[in-house]
């Protein structure tokens, strides 16, 4: 018989891991040890010398269990599956989205080097980028949704820095506008810029998105990473981040990851190896749900603007991205309520399904105020550009009964009174 090619979810039960090296379990146990023992000096000569890059890996040599800080099984496993979904080399598993994302910004960028990003990003990482990139000498450039790509080339162009240019680093779709950018035009601006000596590379925050339904490794990325406290977590009760790339790029990031110490540990990654298994039954309600309650949202008399991949117009810049990236419009429905802060903070008060609270990707419903709570610590300038206004609420839906929260949005809007708003605009 033929050999099957199975696909990632048939995978996420079984893949890298061995029952008969546990005794049989059908699960993989945690591995709770700080250390391990070697059978001989020779071999804990053998495998330090691979950890710490003293020598090439012979055929079939594979890196021996040393220290929890250097690797684990728990670890190793989790990264295997992880791997699956992105069609990656390797995997790193971090303590949480911005330990993934620093420790990336800071083994590939020095003081001197000029760094491009898109807009918006993540409030913690626009505050990485620009309070602590900036203290150790990196240059920034910003990019918004709506530039040209030949835009943003003169832009680097004009920064006199075009020579310095180490990273663009993007986030699609952003957090909390849903913006898109397309992956393979700033891949093609990467190499624009790269030389024989320096490789410009492109790294890729996927977090809104998940394993499932973006995979910017095949849109031209050379990295990838994701807080897996969100969908690959999914349940809200674990905080960890990955990422993933070509060999030769995930070597020098597990490298710092052993020196700064940051990787998961074994008893969070044993969490995220269950909620594998669940990943795309989980994501493929969400996204159903996310569709029913953006449609809703788009025809409701006290929301002006709804922002979501699912309602973009066809023929778009935005739409033709979307399509050629991404597989469904995901699960974040962001929306402008008519009025401002009081009307936004009315609604979210008066929830009873969904869940006042940040984060996002976990199984319940969540509702939050860009501008007042995830993006406080953004520039207001900025904020304002960017469309993170008084009136935008954000939404993360999860796995509930999707007439459940169409009742629950409804209620909620009922209760937010915009006449005496509308008035004193019109006076």
């Amino acid at each position: 018989m033929k050999e099957h090619d199975f696909n990632p979810e048939s995978l996420m039960m079984t893949y890298g891991y061995k029952p008969e090296l546990s005794e049989g379990a059908i699960k993989c146990p945690i591995f709770q040890t700080s250390t391990f023992v070697f059978k001989t000096a020779e071999e804990g000569k053998a495998f330090f010398e691979l950890a710490y890059g003293l020598r090439e890996k012979s055929p079939k040599e594979e890196l021996g269990l040393i220290y929890s800080r250097i690797n684990n099984p728990n670890l190793e496993i989790l990264e295997n599956r992880l791997c699956l979904w992105d069609k990656a080399d390797d995997c790193a598993v971090f303590e949480s989205g911005m330990s993934a994302i620093s420790t990336v910004l800071l083994e590939f960028l020095k003081p001197g080097d000029l760094l491009v990003y898109s807009n918006p990003l993540y409030g913690g990482t626009d505050h990485f980028i620009h309070h602590f990139l900036d203290k150790i000498g990196v240059h920034t450039i910003g990019v918004m949704p709506d530039q040209r790509m030949d835009e943003v080339t003169q832009m680097i162009k004009d920064s006199g820095k075009a020579d310095k240019l180490a990273m663009i680093f993007m986030e699609t779709p952003a957090n909390p506008t849903n913006d898109i950018v397309d992956i393979e035009s700033f891949s093609q601006i990467a190499k624009q810029f790269s030389t024989d000596e320096k490789k410009v590379l492109v790294a890729v925050d996927n977090t809104y998105m998940g394993p499932l339904w973006q995979h910017p490794l095949q849109c031209g990325a050379d990295l990838v990473m994701y807080s897996a406290t969100k969908y690959i977590g999914g349940h809200s009760d674990l905080i960890a981040g990955a990422v993933l790339g070509n060999a030769e790029l995930m070597i020098r990031v597990k490298t710092l990851r052993t020196f700064l110490g940051n990787m998961v540990s074994p008893h969070t990654a044993w969490l995220l190896l269950r909620s594998l298994e669940t990943l795309k039954i989980r994501m493929d309600q969400q996204t159903q749900n996310a569709q029913v309650v953006a449609n809703y949202l788009n025809n409701h008399s006290k929301v002006e603007n709804v922002y979501y991949l699912g309602l973009l117009e066809e023929g778009t810049e935005a739409h033709i991205i979307y399509k050629k990236q991404c597989s469904a419009p995901g699960a974040m429905v962001s929306f402008d309520i008519v009025g401002g802060e009081k009307e936004a903070f009315a609604f979210l008060n008066n929830l009873k399904l969904m869940k006042l609270a940040v984060s996002l990707g976990g199984t319940e419903s969540l509702a939050e105020h860009p501008k007042t709570m995830t993006h406080a610590g953004v520039d207001l300038g900025q904020m304002q550009q960017m469309n993170i206004t008084d009136q935008l609420v954000r939404l993360s839906i999860g796995v509930e009964n999707a007439k459940d929260l169409i009742w629950d949005l409804e209620q909620a809007l009922s209760k937010i009174e915009i006449g005496a708003t509308l008035e004193l605009t019109e006076v």
